[in-house]
C-alpha cells in the first residue's frame, strides 16, 4: 500500500469532539505535528472527515 504523510496544520481550538477524536487517533497531537501512515480505506475516510485541518502528502 501506498503510505501518507499527514501534517496537522490547523488548531483544534473550537472544533466539535468527534473532530479532535479522528485528529487524535491519526496519533497527532500538536499542530505542525506529523505521522506517517498506510493509505488504508479506513485511513482515507478519517482524513476526509478533518481535510480541512491537516495536509497530507503522498509518499
Amino acid at each position: 500500500m501506498a503510505q501518507v504523510k499527514v501534517t496537522l496544520s490547523r488548531s483544534l481550538i473550537g472544533r466539535p469532539e468527534d473532530q479532535r477524536a479522528t485528529v487524535k487517533a491519526l496519533g497527532l497531537t500538536k499542530t505542525n505535528s506529523q505521522v506517517v501512515k498506510e493509505a488504508t480505506p479506513q485511513i482515507k475516510g478519517m482524513l476526509q472527515k478533518v481535510r480541512h485541518l491537516v495536509t497530507v502528502e503522498e509518499l
